[in-house]
């Protein structure tokens, strides 16, 4: 019993003296390694640097893509940011999108702790790329907001129908001129020289052009939402019904026709049927 245990101890102790003679003369004496071992060493470290750079590459492709992705997103958020600006009246120099913001302060390192990882990286601007997209979203309905109240302002009337003129005649009650008796008067009279140019006060569809008993020559423009405007007495018409025109066409030239005392415009807005005072609505426009 005794001689068995003695002998696997001896095999034990010889394994044990040849690994070490192994490990030592890998260790301090490469120049002794066979070809095989030294083969398999430089294939194991050459196949653990190729998945090294595999991964470094891997994770360069992705933080690249997303880099462009988030430029793109930049150039976008910048395009819509010089549109609302331009929407809202901003002055270019207020608000430069092309231009990188100035930064500044002491330098403060980071600590060991806090130093960027990979993966931390790629996590904030994972995190970064979300903020983008929402505040793009959020932009892009300002922008439809804003467009659709530009648009409305364009089909109210908010410009003068004459360039150069004066009222002589304002909305409200006064002395009717052929009958002497206080009447309503529904518009206001811009006095003019006979062919002033007369323009579409706001955008709109032609739905009169012809002559009326009292208003002479004239022309009716629907501007939607049941907003309607008058210009009377014009010595000539150059649109036609059905005709579409915009904000600031020449649609007539001034005269003294129908129930008129000499040349001038008579200007009116009807909101749902009813007159407005027109000096209203282009006060609201320039203010």
């Amino acid at each position: 019993m005794h001689l068995a245990v003695l002998a696997i101890l001896a095999s034990v102790l010889f394994v044990a003296a040849v690994l070490s003679a192994q490990y030592a003369i890998v260790r301090f004496q490469p120049g002794l390694m066979g070809n095989e071992l030294r083969t398999w060493l430089a294939s194991a470290q050459q196949d653990e640097q190729q998945k090294q750079q595999a991964y470094l590459r891997k994770s360069m492709d992705t933080l690249a893509m997303r880099l462009g992705q988030m430029q793109a997103q930049l150039l976008r958020l910048d395009g819509l940011g010089a549109k609302l600006a331009k929407l809202t009246g901003m002055k270019p120099q207020e608000f430069s999108f092309g231009q990188t913001p100035a930064q500044g302060g002491p330098y403060i390192p980071a600590s060991i702790q806090q130093e960027m990882t990979l993966s931390g990286m790629e996590q904030q601007m994972a995190e970064l790329n979300t903020l983008l997209s929402d505040r793009s979203d959020k932009l892009v309905a300002l922008e439809t907001l804003l467009m659709q109240d530009k648009l409305s302002k364009k089909l109210l009337p908010s410009v003068p129908p004459i360039n150069d003129g004066w009222y002589s005649s304002n909305f409200g009650w006064r002395i009717d001129p052929f009958t002497g008796n206080n009447a309503m008067h529904e518009g206001v009279d811009y006095m003019v020289p006979s062919g002033t140019s007369i323009h579409a006060s706001a955008g709109g569809m032609v739905v009169y052009a012809d002559t009326h008993p009292q208003y002479g020559n004239m022309v009716e423009i629907d501007h939607g939402n049941q907003v309607i405007t008058r210009y009377a007495h014009a010595s000539k018409l150059l649109v036609k019904v059905g005709q579409m025109v915009r904000r600031g066409k020449e649609i007539a030239l001034s005269g003294s026709t129908g129930r008129s005392t000499g040349p001038h415009l008579h200007f009116e807005v009807r909101y749902k049927g009813m007159a407005q005072n027109p000096v209203r609505f282009l006060e609201k426009a320039a203010s």
